[in-house]
């Protein structure tokens, strides 16, 4: 399938797939999109306590590395896992501008990192931040009340609805320890229902630039 690399409107850079007209990003800003949806309305909640993330779709890294940079700031001890069925290619990652856009130019070699360490290996990219990459399809995903907080970023549900679907929710709302939370760019009524008929209390939130709405989702305490 074709990929262009492409800049969004915040300047920073982003894949998109012609054939789809999907993008790994929201075309109104690669960042801002990342920062609103699973930090200001995921790890922010958890107000630098340790924390166990489960990413879905790794993708170019940006929500890694911006997660890497949050918790380096507020010195939060955390255990990220990116789940990714078809890897980034080298080429492709180093055509990302994230690090220039994030003034986080010390921090280049934690990005290069990310995407040169092993699969399936936990690497220290810090001595408080811990990095796992499994390449699997997210049906394959089996964990058991393992994770703090899941970052679904997903394809759309528009070019793969079965991603979003109640079998994966299920998988996710397993995953997820009790009171674990769930953030995602989403806001489709369908997307809504498989959540809560997995068992999440679902939330409608502002979205970020360029998007109205968007869901987090809560397991159950007990």
């Amino acid at each position: 399938m074709k990929r262009q690399i492409i800049k969004t409107s915040d300047g920073s850079t982003t894949i998109h797939l012609p054939d789809w007209d999907e993008s790994y990003h929201s075309k109104h800003g690669a960042i801002q999109e990342a920062i609103h949806v699973f930090i200001k309305n995921g790890l922010s909640l958890f107000d630098a306590k340790p924390i166990s993330i489960l990413e879905i779709g790794f993708g170019t890294g940006l929500n890694a590395f911006i997660t890497f940079l949050e918790a380096r700031k507020n010195q939060q001890s955390v255990n990220y896992v990116g789940v990714e069925a078809y890897p980034v290619a080298a080429d492709e990652v180093l055509q990302m501008n994230y690090v220039g856009e994030l003034n986080a130019a010390n921090e280049t070699t934690v990005f290069e990192q990310m995407h040169q360490s092993e699969w399936e290996k936990p690497v220290a990219l810090s001595e408080d931040f811990t990095l796992t990459k499994r390449q699997q399809f997210f049906h394959e995903i089996e964990d058991q009340q393992t994770f703090d907080l899941i970052y679904f970023d997903a394809f759309g549900f528009r070019v793969q609805p079965e991603l979003w679907s109640l079998d994966i929710f299920q998988k996710m709302y397993n995953a997820l320890k009790p009171g674990g939370i769930l953030v995602t760019y989403a806001a489709r009524g369908i997307i809504k229902r498989n959540m809560m008929e997995a068992g999440f209390a679902v939330e409608k939130l502002a979205g970020p630039p360029g998007k109205r709405e968007m869901f987090r989702a809560t397991k159950h305490q007990g």
